[in-house]
């Protein structure tokens, strides 16, 4: 009976001293400040949403949720699957069909010779609907398939008011988004660095043809010399969808994204919108005073050892300063042959929920290892005593 008791014990500690879990991947929902659908300005838009990037929170929205076509923004989604899809470098001939499209074009002709990266180049600034088509084909081989393959990940990003049909984001019956929904695709394209390194870019030279030659292509988006900050990313225009715009900006660590359907004077509401993100959210230090958190040692000529953290920035307002709430992960204890500065554990900051921020908590000195069998009493009390001293 001891020895079942003690095993049991022993298990137990050991499934604590080993799981020290990373912070729990965030929800697929964006989280609302209160009364986002009051702020002190109007805009054009019929639906429109801002929202801070990194805390993925809400801070202005007006039917934000209401299915509406998305025109060529569309092509964030086109081509973030595209760079997603690999071999970003690899020259093919573009699919003479799958050019043959109306609208805006990046200037592919039959028999044209190509790379996946200088489609994304196509899709992001001059908004080429050839450019997304020849994509879509040589991903997946067919529109309709690559169609799913939005759908598919669209799901992963928690865009449940979306369906896709086409690749450049042509009007199509059932094809249907909302400006909540490209907050949410828009915050996870700007994660992917070549993706964001593209659409920050007002023209760039890329090389395409046959034979192959550079060209210059322009960006359509003028906030991107207009507006200070602006690092991307998509416009759009259908006879059905109207004017429709997501912007990304960034200034002074503050990451904000807006989004504008239906918009007659799109300009001008990512100006107000942005402006208004920018005053409303700066970025906070949070440091958490780790001095009581007290690891025991096994193995070493030290009972404990100390652990220290680095402090963190988040771009937070001022309602949502009293709401960060952290989360401490440690193991009951920790044995001899640390060096100072080994991770040993996290701390998480939560808001709402999620959690947005993470620091490593480490050894505040090394335990030199010496030779002693530690009996399996002195681990249990040691394990039991770690817990009593949080």
């Amino acid at each position: 009976m001891h020895e079942k008791i003690i095993s049991a014990v022993v298990s137990a500690a050991f499934v604590l001293m080993t799981a020290v879990p990373v912070c729990a991947q965030e929800e697929n929902k964006l989280c609302y400040l209160e009364n986002t659908d009051k702020a002190e300005f109007e805009v054009s838009a019929v639906s429109a949403i801002l929202i801070e990037a990194d805390t993925a929170t809400v801070l202005f929205s007006k039917n934000e949720k209401e299915h509406r076509q998305i025109a060529s923004t569309t092509k964030i989604m086109t081509a973030l699957l595209t760079l997603e899809a690999g071999e970003p470098d690899k020259e093919f001939r573009v699919d003479s069909a799958a050019i043959k499209v109306e609208g805006t074009s990046m200037g592919l002709r039959e028999g044209d010779k190509v790379t996946r990266r200088a489609l994304c180049y196509g899709m992001l600034l001059p908004s080429g609907n050839d450019a997304a088509n020849a994509a879509a084909v040589n991903i997946s081989g067919s529109k309709t398939a690559f169609a799913k393959l939005m759908n598919s990940r669209a799901k992963e990003i928690g865009m449940n008011d979306t369906n896709f049909i086409t690749p450049s984001g042509l009007d199509a019956d059932g094809q249907y988004s909302c400006a909540y929904d490209l907050a949410m695709l828009a915050r996870e394209a700007m994660k992917n660095k070549d993706f964001a390194g593209i659409c920050a870019l007002s023209k760039a030279k890329v090389s395409f043809g046959n034979p192959v030659s550079e060209r210059w292509l322009v960006n359509s988006n003028k906030l991107l010399t207009s507006y200070d900050g602006c690092i991307g990313v998509k416009t759009g225009f259908t006879d059905s969808a109207r004017r429709t715009l997501v912007s990304c900006a960034e200034r002074d660590g503050v990451k904000l994204i807006a989004v504008t359907l239906n918009a007659p004077d799109d300009w001008s509401d990512h100006t107000k919108m942005l402006d208004y993100g920018f005053e409303k959210v700066k970025m906070c230090d949070f440091t958490y005073d780790t001095t009581e958190l007290i690891l025991p040692v096994i193995g070493s000529d030290k009972e404990t050892v100390g652990v220290k953290c680095d402090s963190v920035k988040l771009p937070l307002c001022d309602e949502q300063k009293e709401k960060v709430t952290v989360k401490i992960y440690l193991p009951g204890f920790v044995y001899a042959g640390l060096s100072a500065g080994d991770k040993v554990g996290e701390i998480c900051y939560e808001l709402s929920g999620k959690t947005v921020a993470a620091t490593e908590l480490t050894a505040a000195e090394s335990c030199v290892r010496i030779e002693q069998k530690a009996d399996i009493f002195t681990v249990i009390y040691k394990f039991i005593a770690g817990l009593l001293t949080r």
